[in-house]
């Protein structure tokens, strides 16, 4: 359905006599169909639903591992590393070798992002090699700052009202430049996510009763924070390198999981991927569809969607 709806709407009967005819099992369709549901907007469609995914499982993961109700994937201030490469590349005109410039864009964000994972690590990791959750959210806070003030500073002095057009539309998030290879490579990033966290389970819903708790379970707990931050933080580098920083949708989608299905991870962790995915797949059909000749950010249409679903789980727990 996502796929039939946009500016030039395709029946879903049309949509699935593409994909038919595309895997050889028959079908007739015109070229400009064919173009438009295979070219443009399958793999646009299939990045968010990845994306969307990934982000509510670092979500859950995040929430879980520092006990933080607020926490998300952009809260050890990884999206603001990645504005910092953007940045650069956008206003400074960072270049290697004959790079094309949106190659360029989606390398310059992802190594800002990771520069700014290290730093966070750096800063929050103890003397014992421990990763302690208030210390890595101040840092992740403090690190994110530097970051923001980097990015407007940078932006301002460039005098280019083109470049900062570029870097405003960047950090309120877009799926429109999402083609099959950077949309395989988000359903890649994703599954393997899927994966590799579903193997946590028991370890999460131990951290769910404190440190020592866990401990007395049996879970390596500094190593298990250890593996999960510093997972979570690729996760969510490889994400904003490709779409830019798309809020909301790790903060709210598992607290309305967990309001469902309670806080069992083997539950939470899968239904929230799920959650995640559909969410972002219909935020960026209206983000492409609701003003025709014009899309709006994705990171405004899920701002619309979250805020005020955070609000109502807010005043829930006030009343508890």
């Amino acid at each position: 359905m996502g796929v039939g709806i946009g500016s030039v709407p395709i029946p879903t009967s049309t949509v699935l006599e593409v994909i038919a005819q595309r895997f050889g099992l028959g079908g007739d369709v015109s070229l400009l169909d064919d173009q438009i549901v295979w070219q443009l907007r399958m793999p646009r469609v299939l990045g968010a639903a990845a994306t969307g995914a990934a982000l509510a499982l670092v979500g859950v993961v995040l929430q879980s591992l520092t006990r933080n109700d607020l926490a998300d994937p952009y809260l050890l201030g990884i999206s603001g590393g990645a504005a910092v490469g953007a940045v650069s590349v956008l206003v400074l005109g960072v270049s290697v070798g004959g790079l094309l410039a949106t190659t360029m864009l989606t390398l310059g964000s992802f190594l800002g992002a990771l520069g700014a994972l290290v730093a966070v690590l750096l800063l929050a990791t103890g003397r014992a090699g421990d990763l302690p959750p208030a210390r890595t959210v101040l840092a992740g806070v403090a690190v994110g700052q530097v970051c923001a003030a980097y990015t407007s500073f940078v932006t301002i002095m460039s005098g280019d009202h083109d470049a900062a057009r570029r870097v405003l539309a960047w950090t309120m998030g877009s799926l429109a430049g999402l083609r099959w290879d950077s949309a395989i490579l988000l359903l890649v990033v994703a599954v393997v996510a899927s994966v590799a966290v579903l193997a946590f389970t028991s370890d999460l819903d131990a951290f769910a009763f404190g440190e020592s708790a866990a401990s007395s379970l049996g879970v390596s707990v500094n190593r298990t924070r250890w593996i999960l931050l510093t997972g979570t933080a690729l996760v969510t580098a490889s994400l904003v390198a490709y779409t830019g920083a798309i809020g909301f949708i790790g903060l709210v989608v598992p607290h309305v999981v967990r309001l469902l299905v309670g806080p069992s991870h083997r539950r939470l962790l899968p239904l929230s991927a799920l959650v995640g995915a559909i969410l972002l797949v219909w935020a960026d059909t209206a983000a492409r569809s609701i003003i025709d000749g014009q899309e709006i950010p994705i990171g405004v249409v899920t701002a619309v969607l979250g805020a005020p679903v955070f609000a109502v789980l807010l005043r829930r727990e006030r009343a508890r």
